[in-house]
């Protein structure tokens, strides 16, 4: 038997949003500790890996490991229908083929509830290892999204690099070339809208705009992005959810061909 129940319905919405363009169908697995997804893009060049704390739930049973394959665009359909106070509650019976989400509006004066059906869904699990970063960029998720927006405007690529001056996202195109520069900056009035930098060498790399605009999807769950660099690995870009857990999106750089024909 699995009940969870979330008083912040409106996070689950956000959390559908940011990854259904992304990833179609996947296993939502739920154990004693929380409730979490991976899953990699149709192309697989993406993976979105999704933490959500048993903590964080008002109400969180689950009697046994559970692995529930769902249509995200089905299931995204499906919350649309659930007010942003709803309270939302996830059902499912072992061995069942289906699952329920019920919506409870603040007062309690209107309950509603919606059935969909599971699919059987192969996934692998990816160990993603715990890796040490040349550097780790945190910034408002607000910036971060207008410079993936106003970039992909003149390029198909950005150029993320970091120095001890800061970080500078560039691109160039058909129309011209542009270079946005984000120094640190610590407001300690504001800590959400401050810009820190953790550099132990400097990095550059290159990823798909197409990737980072659709993971800025989830810029409305967190006030502040995380951006992970490393010259031999996938980027992280990290978005906290409230105080229970983590979307996390891994992008792997592109690698130039001038420096193919090199080796």
């Amino acid at each position: 038997m699995l009940e969870l129940r979330l008083v912040q319905g409106s996070l689950l919405k956000k959390v559908l949003e940011a990854i259904r363009e992304l990833v179609t169908d996947a296993n939502f697995d739920c154990s004693g500790t929380g409730f979490s997804l991976q899953a990699m893009d149709s192309s697989h060049v993406a993976l979105v890996a999704l933490l959500l704390r048993a903590e964080g739930f008002e109400h969180y049973r689950c009697d046994r490991n559970l692995s529930m394959g769902m249509n995200l665009n089905n299931m995204a359909k499906m919350l649309r229908c659930a007010g942003n106070d709803d309270i939302i509650t996830i059902k499912a019976d072992d061995g069942s083929d289906t699952v329920t989400f019920m919506f409870e509006s603040p007062k309690q004066d209107k309950i509603a509830d919606f059935e969909m059906k599971l699919m059987d869904i192969d996934s692998e699990h990816l160990g993603i290892p715990d890796s040490e970063y040349q550097a780790i960029v945190r910034m408002p998720s607000a910036e971060f999204m207008r410079i993936c927006k106003d970039l992909s405007s003149i390029g198909d690529t950005v150029v993320i690099s970091v120095t001890k001056e800061g970080v500078k996202f560039s691109t160039s195109g058909e129309i011209g070339s542009a270079n946005i520069v984000c120094r640190q900056n610590q407001t300690v009035d504001k800590p959400e809208q401050a810009t820190i930098i953790e550099m132990q060498e400097p990095v550059s790399l290159t990823f798909a705009l197409r990737y980072m605009n659709s993971f800025t999807k989830a810029s409305s769950l967190s006030e502040q992005v995380t951006i992970s660099l490393s010259s031999e690995l996938p980027v992280v870009v990290e978005y906290k959810i409230a105080e229970m857990g983590y979307i996390r999106f891994y992008l792997a750089p592109k690698i130039e061909e001038d420096e193919e024909m090199k080796s």
